[in-house]
């Protein structure tokens, strides 16, 4: 069967990706490596196979940004959300699934579709026709190469280096304030939060005595691990070692006191909208309950809101924010689109969107249209946004959805309000679009 695009990689974006075309009438090539050549991660040959959870966490369309995402793509005819519900599993408010027979599905799917045509193959360069690449974090080491080739070596990430981010209207600015080291730049670029000695010592032995998790086998000799030092790693070498790095006081006035602070945590702007601040050089193997015990800890921090927790895992991902056009695709090489993990979305379902929207974005592109990108007010176009341009290129990491990446609501509304609304604002908005 000939194609008119080819997707290389069967994971969760690109199994959607391939349904999404398809199901628009575009005749696909699939190509996926396990089968013929197996990865660290995964145990079976089975599309979309869930290598980590079986959760796609919460399914509250109301008050959470990642059931607003459910929603929305089972509103789109999404296959990833049709073989969820199909083999859900008991999880509270979670969905979750029973992974062997949802990537049987998945890949039963697939397989019987008359358009996609499933090709057993590893592929090392990159296709000259229209293709769509969702490899995922996995990418094998020929295909990183060329991906590394056309887009830049230096644009080629091999590992987050994740730090913790917070919600900017979560943070104490009675205890914080805004200043840059020695007022460079606009003088304002970083909240600042102080520690006398007695809460930096406290701070320190916490992150020494928290309960770490460990590297997989496959990850711990990935490249650049030296570049993103875990924080408690820093703190083992000595007392005051971050007192002379990420927490180091020189230059910070402290308003209240008009003096440097014994250490200070910095928070750095994440997003365009100002909404997520990220802790400066807090990336940490710390596990997720340690860190929010911990962090909140820190002065201003104390009823701190988390959109994304620290880590450092092995993930090959695009700087896509300077990369990749409003609609996925290579800025200089416009024939290919990215999808999933390989874009810096992190997790299940919202690798299966960005699968989702670069399908759709390929299949009205063949057939001499185009798809507008869907409202950044909708879960879909926030993460879309964020990945194509709403987050900083230069500090770019992976991330979950979440409303942080939402534009603020107009006007004034109670704290508890805002999710609800938000949730609202998306499904009206979806709706608008589909039906424009």
């Amino acid at each position: 069967m000939s194609h008119q695009i080819h997707i290389i990689g069967g994971g969760l974006a690109g199994s959607e990706a391939a349904w999404q075309l398809a199901q628009a009438g575009i005749r696909v090539r699939l190509s996926e490596m396990r089968g013929v050549e197996g990865t660290p991660a995964h145990h079976t040959d089975d599309l979309a196979e869930l290598v980590c959870s079986n959760s796609f966490r919460s399914d509250d369309p109301e008050r959470n940004a990642v059931g607003v995402l459910h929603a929305e793509l089972r509103t789109l005819g999404s296959l990833i959300m049709a073989q969820a519900d199909i083999h859900r599993v008991p999880a509270g408010s979670a969905l979750a699934v029973d992974r062997d027979a949802f990537a049987a599905g998945v890949t039963a799917a697939i397989d019987a579709h008359p358009l996609i045509d499933l090709v057993r193959e590893r592929v090392d360069t990159l296709p000259e026709g229209p293709a769509i690449i969702a490899t995922g974090p996995l990418t094998a080491a020929p295909l990183a190469a060329a991906i590394g080739q056309a887009t830049g070596e230096d644009a080629l990430a091999f590992f987050d280096a994740i730090a913790p981010i917070v919600h900017f209207d979560s943070i104490d600015m009675d205890t914080c304030w805004f200043q840059s080291r020695w007022n460079k730049g606009d003088g304002k670029d970083y909240i600042n939060c102080p520690m006398n000695r007695e809460e930096y010592a406290a701070f320190h032995a916490g992150l020494i005595a928290g309960e770490k998790g460990e590297f997989k086998e496959w990850e711990k000799n990935t490249p650049y691990f030296d570049g993103c030092m875990p924080i408690e790693v820093m703190a083992e070498r000595g007392f005051d070692t971050l007192r002379y790095g990420p927490m180091k006081p020189v230059g910070l006035d402290d308003p209240r006191t008009g003096r440097w602070p014994h250490a200070v945590v910095q928070l750095r702007q994440d997003n365009a909208l100002g909404t997520l601040w990220n802790i400066v050089g807090f990336q940490t193997k710390l596990k997720h309950a340690e860190q929010v015990r911990l962090f909140r800890t820190i002065p201003g921090l104390a009823n701190a809101e988390f959109a994304r927790l620290g880590g450092l895992h092995r993930n090959t991902f695009l700087q896509a924010p300077k990369l990749l056009d409003g609609t996925l695709r290579l800025k200089n090489a416009p024939n290919i689109r990215f999808a999933g993990q390989i874009t810096g979305c992190e997790g299940y379902i919202e690798s299966a969107a960005v699968g989702l929207l670069a399908g759709r974005f390929a299949a009205a592109e063949l057939a001499g249209t185009e798809a507008p990108p869907p409202p950044p007010t909708t879960a879909l176009g926030a993460l879309l946004g964020h990945i194509t341009g709403g987050a900083k290129a230069d500090t770019y990491q992976p991330m979950n959805v979440n409303f942080g990446l939402f534009p603020p609501l107009e006007g004034v509304a109670k704290k508890v309000d805002r999710k609800p609304l938000m949730a609202a604002r998306a499904r009206a908005a979806l709706e608008s679009w589909i039906a424009a």
